[in-house]
């Protein structure tokens, strides 16, 4: 029998003949290596593997909504297309001239029915005349009398209500006109418009400052006339601009094989909307060097303000003209 003890000699045998080959494993390790790592041109390191490239993970609901509130805050309300057209809807809605057309019409209405309900009780009235020796006559006219008053007096309170309503007149609004849609050829000019409104209206009022001395540094049949030749100029580059919309509406309705004559007709209208602007600033320009020189050489302020005006007064011309 045996000791009981296991023999690890093989096993001892074994292992050492594995370490000893451990060199030649590290050279075939290596060897295998550099097929898959060449050499640098310099001899030097070598570089590690391209790497593949990682396809980005796709954005979350999350993300995506905090991407789309980063570019609304970016961008103002009246930027937004639809929110510019519901902003346009509703300041048409309550202006001063649409707000009396529909009270015309809802009175209006009224006193066609009240007329038609009054002949109708003048009618009822009629026919209990003629049935008077029938049973229930009397109760027809009684019937017939009552509506005709009642009718006839809510006739006759919608019949003045209406004179009144086409009687009123209505306050002149001081609320800017609505701007083209964003967008439009015309939005820019139109923009500037209003900029140079506001600008042309303060400096007229300090024209009309007088001095200390009491004496105003143009005259104020000039300032008058500076004042109505800028808002008819003004009339006339709105009017043009609505014409520049409806070519821009015309356009994208029409095929693109068909867009370019349209395309050009929108340019030549820009332009002219661009050259009726410079003759505004060219006003703005004049009375500006005015009020500048509000304290002395009041005869050449008045001189460049009258020469702006005639030339801003050619300019409203032509420009109706045009439109």
């Amino acid at each position: 029998m045996g000791s009981g003890k296991r023999d690890f000699s093989d096993f001892n045998a074994k292992l050492e003949k594995h370490i000893e080959r451990l060199p030649d494993y590290a050279q075939r390790a290596q060897e295998k290596l550099q097929k898959y790592l060449p050499p640098t041109e310099g001899g030097g390191a070598r570089t590690a593997p391209p790497r593949r490239p990682v396809s980005p993970r796709p954005a979350s609901a999350q993300q995506r909504m905090q991407a789309m509130s980063k570019m609304a805050m970016g961008m103002s309300t009246t930027d937004i297309p639809v929110v510019s057209e519901v902003r346009s809807k509703w300041a048409r809605w309550n202006e001063p001239a649409a707000k009396l057309a529909r009270r015309k019409r809802r009175t209006s209405r009224a006193l066609t029915l009240w007329i038609v309900l009054g002949l109708l009780s003048a009618l009822y009235f009629t026919a209990g005349i003629l049935d008077l020796l029938g049973a229930g006559g009397l109760s027809q006219m009684t019937a017939g009398v009552a509506g005709t008053v009642v009718f006839s007096a809510l006739s006759i309170r919608s019949g003045v209500r209406l004179r009144q309503l086409n009687r009123t007149v209505l306050p002149v609004s001081t609320a800017p006109p609505p701007l083209p849609p964003v967008g439009s050829a015309a939005r820019g000019p139109m923009d500037r418009l209003a900029e140079n409104e506001a600008t042309l209206a303060e400096l007229l009022r300090q024209l009309t400052v007088p001095s200390s001395v009491g004496v105003t540094a143009v005259p104020e049949v000039s300032v008058a006339d500076a004042r109505a030749t800028a808002s008819e100029a003004a009339q006339a580059l709105r009017a043009l601009a609505e014409r520049l919309q409806a070519v821009e509406r015309a356009r994208d309705a029409t095929p693109a094989a068909n867009r370019g004559t349209l395309d050009s007709a929108v340019g030549t209208l820009r332009e002219q909307l661009d050259d009726g602007l410079a003759g505004y600033g060219s006003l703005i320009a004049a009375a500006g060097h005015a009020v500048a020189a509000s304290g002395g050489g009041i005869q050449a302020s008045k001189q460049a303000l009258t020469d702006a005006t005639d030339h801003l007064a050619g300019l409203a011309m032509a420009l109706r003209e045009l439109s």
